[in-house]
C-alpha cells in the first residue's frame, strides 16, 4: 500500500481541485484518512451544500456526496443527504459527475425522490 502522503496523491489532489468547476464559489478543504482522501467543498451562497469527494487508496474509482446545511437557531450544522455516486471510473468522469451536481442534479434528483414518495 502507498503512503498516504506520497508525491503522486498529492499530485492527483491538485489536479482535481485546479479543475474544479466555480471553485471561486467553494470553501475547499482536503483531508486524509487511513483508508483513503477526501476533498470538502462547502458552498459559500444562501443555499449551502457540501460536497465531498472520496478516493480510498485501495481504489482507484472515486465516490462522491452532496449534503444539503441546514443551521438550527444554536447554529449547529445538521447535514441532509442529497446525492451520492460510487465508482466513478476517473478523474475526468468525476469533474463531470461534480459540474452536473454544481448545476443541481444533486437537488433535483433529492426532490424528485421525495415527490414520488408523497405520491405512493
Amino acid at each position: 500500500m502507498e503512503s498516504k502522503y506520497s508525491s503522486e496523491i498529492q499530485e492527483e489532489i491538485d489536479d482535481i481541485v485546479k479543475k474544479i468547476p466555480f471553485k471561486i464559489f467553494f470553501l475547499v478543504n482536503v483531508d486524509f484518512y487511513i483508508d483513503g482522501w477526501a476533498i470538502f467543498l462547502r458552498e459559500k451562497n444562501l443555499y449551502p451544500r457540501r460536497l465531498v469527494i472520496f478516493k480510498s487508496y485501495a481504489s482507484e474509482s472515486y465516490s462522491i456526496k452532496s449534503f444539503e446545511i441546514k443551521i438550527d437557531n444554536l447554529e449547529k450544522e445538521d447535514y441532509i443527504e442529497l446525492y451520492f455516486k460510487e465508482d466513478i471510473a476517473n478523474s475526468d468522469l468525476l469533474i463531470k459527475e461534480l459540474r452536473e451536481i454544481i448545476y443541481g442534479k444533486d437537488i433535483i434528483n433529492f426532490t424528485s425522490n421525495k415527490y414520488k414518495s408523497y405520491l405512493m
